[in-house]
């Protein structure tokens, strides 16, 4: 049983800011770079053993991961941040019922979604920018892993709720035990077994059940309360709470799926229109997007190690350490930030060939993505810290505001403006633009916030007396 309901203290109320983010930070960030892991070593096996064609392939496949894993964050994030809340302000009873509602969400939405892509598989990639050469390639991998979505959904999405549970430690290891295994797998099956694409593609299915397994087992020795069936089912009270909670963070994803298509079919379009041609961008674009997901998996994870923190002080009406939580979080995702931007400025081409082979042009044209539209990397976490922050604390819509803001208000309408003066050049120059915009407005909005509370702690302080 949690201590909270046993009438003594809960440690997200009394422990050290600084030591509470690195207990539940540490272990969520290590499970986003496992998911992210999982899209990465396909990409380097790919890109050694297929090719450019084949780097290509899973970047138009790519924002199906994207999506999948938006709805993963719009019921995992609404679950937990409810949960928390609720734990906080010591409703159990309502917990209770926001437990069962998520993970019957979690366990029927998988389902559809895997339905619907093997449906319209193909129609799905050429809208995702699949070329002519790279279009067979993608049929074949996306064929496969589509399989593994209800795994994929329901265990990056349950990861939020064990780690709301008070055991961040066992989230990192769900992901980290299948993503172990598909490495393995990507080895045995693609150098031994010589399966090409399709070895990349059963590993990571194989590896996505082996975590849902796992998570499993969790839910049946659940710490703050046993799991029972009669608590299974869709509320609709319930299920509008979890949905309003995690929608900024389902909005953030959804848009970064949209401007994936959209920067992919731009750079294919501009791409034939210079010296590159139209594979060799879509190519490089795959790379850099894996790149940026390490990157994402940082800001994202401490992110969401830190929400615990913040629903439990917001419920608790501790806003001190609410704002505490928030400052320390952005200083180490600054310290991250700046070290992953001076390794894509010093060592472009080194990273880059790490995903497999090309030709000079294909490096070339790498060099100049990574240096320039990575230029804002030192800034990154900020924008995600912000909208976890939001949503954290039950402010909705101004999380939405800054989920919507760097891919939605900025970098699409940039993606569409700049190209059309500088060319190709134009979709490099959005990503830096956009960040810095983005920025801006969520350090803008968290700090009113910061005052809007120290106000109302001043009311709740005068009113007690």
């Amino acid at each position: 049983m949690n201590d909270t309901f046993q009438g003594k203290v809960n440690p997200l109320g009394e422990e050290p800011i600084v030591r509470l983010i690195g207990k539940f930070a540490i272990p969520s960030i290590i499970s986003m770079l496992v998911n992210a892991a999982y899209n990465i070593t396909d990409q380097i096996f790919i890109g050694h053993v297929v090719g450019m064609l084949g780097n290509a392939a899973t970047n138009v496949a790519f924002p199906v991961v994207t999506l999948t894993t938006a709805f993963a964050q719009l019921i995992g994030i609404g679950t937990a941040s409810n949960f928390n809340i609720s734990l906080g302000a010591k409703r159990e009873e309502e917990a209770k019922r926001f437990v069962g509602t998520g993970l019957t969400l979690m366990s029927i939405l998988g389902i559809v979604i895997m339905f619907i892509v093997l449906l319209f598989k193909t129609p799905i990639l050429m809208l995702c920018g699949a070329t002519e050469n790279v279009l067979s390639y993608s049929q074949l991998y996306l064929g496969i892993t589509a399989i593994g979505i209800p795994f994929l959904l329901f265990t990056t999405s349950a990861s939020n709720l064990i780690r709301a549970d008070g055991s961040p430690s066992y989230s990192m290891m769900c992901t980290l035990v299948g993503a172990i295994l598909n490495v393995f797998l990507d080895w045995l099956f693609m150098f031994v077994f010589k399966w090409g694409i399709q070895g990349a593609a059963v590993a990571t299915i194989i590896g996505q059940i082996v975590s849902f397994i796992l998570c499993i087992g969790y839910f049946l020795k659940f710490k703050t309360f046993k799991i029972k069936m009669k608590m299974l089912g869709l509320r609709l009270k319930y299920v509008i709470k979890i949905i309003k909670f995690g929608t900024s963070n389902f909005i953030n994803l959804s848009i970064m799926m949209v401007v994936n298509i959209v920067m992919n079919n731009t750079l294919t379009h501009y791409g034939a229109l210079s010296i590159y041609g139209s594979d060799i961008p879509l190519a490089v674009s795959g790379v850099i997007a894996k790149l940026n997901s390490i990157l994402a998996a940082f800001a994202v994870g401490l992110s969401q190690g830190c929400q615990p923190i913040l629903g439990f002080n917001m419920g608790a009406k501790n806003y001190d350490r609410v704002k505490e939580t928030y400052k320390k979080a952005v200083s180490f995702a600054l310290v991250i930030s700046v070290l992953a931007f001076l390794s894509f400025q010093l060592f472009p081409r080194q990273i880059t060939s790490i995903f497999g082979t090309g030709d000079e042009l294909y490096f070339q044209f790498a060099e100049r993505y990574l240096r320039i539209f990575m230029m804002m990397t030192c800034i990154y976490g900020i924008q995600p810290l912000s909208v976890n922050y939001f949503t954290g604390i039950g402010n909705v819509r101004q999380g939405i505001v800054i989920s919507l803001s760097r891919q939605g208000f900025f970098l699409l309408p940039l993606l569409f403006v700049l190209p059309m003066i500088f060319g190709i050049d134009g979709v490099l120059y959005a990503g830096p633009i956009a960040d810095f915009m983005a920025c801006v407005l969520s350090l803008t909005l968290v700090f009113r916030n910061f005052k809007k509370l120290t106000l109302t702690e001043g009311v709740e302080v005068s009113s007690c007396n």
